[in-house]
Order: structure tokens, then C-alpha cells, then sequence
């Protein structure tokens, strides 16, 4: 990321992941440009990283005798880490702040829990 517009300081702690996104978008404009193909394909990555989920839930569970146990509960937790990362960067290349974006999603899930399991607002 060698390109890529600087994450400073004041980007550190929970900022850090929104900086990082918006930075990353930043360098995948410069190096791949904007259009419907690039979007098309950084939406597609999700797809990609979801499978590496799968990919190491089998491992996980050693579903595939033939290989056995591979992976650990890190390795998933760390793959799906890479599908939320990557879902906040596709938000981002389609002009949308993917933190305001998040914060709707989580006001829709939370909506739905039962009021009295509800997190004070």
C-alpha cells in the first residue's frame, strides 16, 4: 500500500478501521480506476472471502478426511475479519461512508431485538 494516502495518528483506535478502508479505496482508484468493471469487482471480492470462510470452516471442523483438521477458530475468525474489511471497502468505492453506513445497519438489527434485551441508546 505503498500509494495508498497515509493513516495518521489521530486515525488510530476505531478510527483506524474507517481510515484504513477510505485509504485503501483511495489506492485501488489510483490503481485500478472507478468504473463499473473496478466496482463490479471490488463488490465480487466479498464473494471471494466468503468462500475463504467456508474454505476454513471445513478446515476447522476437518471435514475433508483426506486433509483433516487445518485450520483453527482464529483462522475463521480471521477470515471473516477479511469479508467485513472488504464489505466496508466496496461501501466506500461506491461514494458511501461505510462507518454512517454501519451505523444504519446496526440501528436496523437492533431494532429488532426484543425491547428489553436492547442496549441503552
Amino acid at each position: 500500500m505503498t500509494d495508498a494516502a497515509p493513516v495518521d495518528a489521530a486515525a488510530a483506535g476505531d478510527g483506524r478501521v474507517w481510515a484504513t478502508a477510505r485509504a485503501f479505496r483511495l489506492w485501488l482508484d489510483a490503481a485500478n480506476g472507478t468504473g463499473d468493471a473496478e466496482l463490479t469487482c471490488r463488490v465480487l471480492k466479498l464473494t471471494e472471502e466468503a468462500g475463504e470462510v467456508a474454505g476454513a470452516w471445513i478446515g476447522l471442523l476437518g471435514q475433508n478426511p483426506r486433509k483433516g483438521v487445518t485450520h483453527t477458530r482464529d483462522d475463521v475468525a480471521a477470515e471473516l475479519a477479511d469479508v467485513a474489511f472488504t464489505a466496508l471497502v466496496a461501501i466506500e468505492s461506491l461514494g458511501l461512508d461505510a462507518r454512517t453506513v454501519l451505523d444504519g445497519c446496526a440501528d436496523k438489527v437492533h431494532a429488532r431485538i426484543a425491547p428489553a434485551d436492547r442496549l441503552p441508546s
